[in-house]
C-alpha cells in the first residue's frame, strides 16, 4: 500500500504528474529539448516574477548550495546555522576551501538581522549563507529583515537556500535582492527527485566570470552561455524529469501563486494549532515554517510507534531530525497537499493516539 508523505520530501507527487515522465525520450541536443527548456525557465520566471537568470540542474538543491559557494566567492563567507542543514552549508564551504565564520544559534532558534549586521559591521565577507527554511527545525528566517541589512552592505552577495520552501512560501527574490536563490524539485514543487533550480543575478554571473578553479559542473557562467546559444545545458540533463516539471508548472500557474501561498497558509495554521493543543511548536515563537511543522514531542509518545500505525493506515510522517528523534517530530504541509488531506491525516493521529 502507498504510504501518503507529510515528510519533509521527497513530497507527495500527483499521478498525473508522475506519468508526465513516461512520454518518449528525445535527444537531448535536439529542437525539441530546447523548446521543452526554453518553456520551463520561461514559466519558472513568470511563477517567481523575478528577472534574474534561472538555471535547472539535474541534482539535488545541495549541488547548488556547492555550486553557489564556487562561483561566488572568492575567500571569506559569512555562514548562519542554526539546523542540519544550514550546517551542510558551512561544512560545504570549508570543503570548498573558503575562510568561514559562522553565527551559530541552538537548534529551534532563529538567525536574527542584527546578528549579520554585528558580523558585517567588523569584517567584509564575498557572501552571507542563509537557510531560510530550516526543514530540521521547522524554523522560518526572517528574511525579509535580513535582506534590508543585506542591502547595506552591496558589496556582500546573498546566498540562500528555500530548499523546502520555494514554491510553498512566498519569497519576493527580486525584491529582497537574493544574489542566488536555490531550491529542489522533491519539495514544494511537488515533483520527483533529481532537479534543483537556482535564480541568480547579473551580478552574481559578473563575480563568477573572475573566479577562477570554480569547477565545472555547477558553473553558472557555462551553463548560462550554453543557454544562450542554443536553450541547453552543457551535460546530459534528466529529460523525464523536465517533462514532469513543464506539466507541473502549467498546473502551478493554473493554481495561481496566490493561492498557492494561501493553501499552505491555511495547512500551517490548521497543523500549528493541533500541535499547541495537544502538544507544543519546537520552533521559536514568531519563525514558524510554513511549508512544515516541528512538534515537540512534550507527551513524550513513541513517535516510530505512531509513524508505524500510520503507515497501515496508509499515510508517513517525519520523526525529528538526528539528535531531535524523538524529541520532536515534524508534519510537512507543502507541494500540492490540500487541507482536507491535512485533515484526514490529524483524524487518523488523534484516533491512533486517543487524544
Amino acid at each position: 500500500m502507498h504510504k501518503k508523505l507529510f515528510i519533509p520530501g521527497p513530497t507527495e507527487v500527483r499521478e498525473d504528474i508522475l506519468q508526465a515522465q513516461a512520454k518518449p525520450m528525445i535527444g537531448h541536443r535536439s529542437k525539441e529539448f530546447s523548446a521543452l527548456y526554453e518553456g520551463i525557465v520561461n514559466k519558472i520566471k513568470k511563477v517567481l516574477n523575478t528577472q534574474n537568470h534561472v538555471i535547472v540542474f539535474t541534482s539535488s538543491g545541495t549541488g547548488i548550495m556547492e555550486g553557489a559557494i564556487r562561483n561566488c566567492v572568492y575567500k571569506d563567507v559569512l555562514c548562519c546555522v542554526n539546523g542540519a542543514f544550514s550546517d551542510r552549508w558551512a561544512k560545504i564551504a570549508k570543503a570548498c576551501g573558503k575562510n568561514v565564520d559562522e553565527i551559530r544559534v541552538d537548534w529551534g532558534k532563529a538567525i536574527k538581522p542584527e546578528m549579520i549586521e554585528d558580523k558585517l559591521k567588523k569584517k567584509k565577507y564575498d557572501a552571507v549563507t542563509l537557510v531560510h527554511n530550516e526543514s530540521s527545525t521547522g524554523v522560518r528566517a526572517p528574511i525579509e529583515e535580513i535582506a534590508e541589512v543585506m542591502k547595506r552592505y552591496p558589496d556582500t552577495y546573498f546566498l540562500v537556500d528555500t530548499v523546502s520552501s520555494l514554491m510553498g512560501d512566498k519569497i519576493e527574490i527580486d525584491k529582497l535582492g537574493i544574489d542566488v536563490c536555490l531550491t529542489s524539485s522533491q519539495k514544494c514543487f511537488a515533483l520527483p527527485p533529481g532537479l534543483a533550480v537556482c535564480t541568480v543575478t547579473q551580478r552574481a554571473l559578473e563575480r563568477t566570470r573572475t573566479i577562477p578553479d570554480r569547477g565545472y559542473y555547477f558553473d553558472f557562467d557555462a551553463m548560462l552561455k550554453r543557454y544562450e546559444k542554443d536553450r541547453q545545458t552543457p551535460t546530459t540533463p534528466a529529460v523525464t524529469l523536465l517533462y514532469a516539471m513543464d506539466k507541473q508548472m502549467d498546473k502551478i500557474l493554473a493554481e495561481g501563486m496566490e493561492n498557492r501561498y494561501k493553501r499552505h497558509l491555511e495547512m500551517a495554521q490548521y497543523v500549528r494549532d493541533w500541535a499547541k493543543k495537544y502538544f507544543a511548536l519546537f520552533p521559536e515563537p514568531g519563525y514558524e515554517s510554513v511549508t512544515l511543522t516541528c512538534v515537540d514531542n512534550t507527551r513524550k509518545i513513541s513517535v516510530a510507534d505512531l509513524n508505524s500505525e500510520l503507515g497501515k493506515r496508509g499515510f508517513q510522517i517525519s520523526n525529528g531530525y538526528g539528535d531531535l528523534k524523538e524529541r520532536t517530530f515534524r508534519i510537512a504541509h507543502m507541494g500540492d497537499l490540500t487541507l482536507d488531506e491535512i485533515k484526514e491525516l490529524i483524524n487518523n493521529i488523534n484516533e491512533i493516539l486517543k487524544l
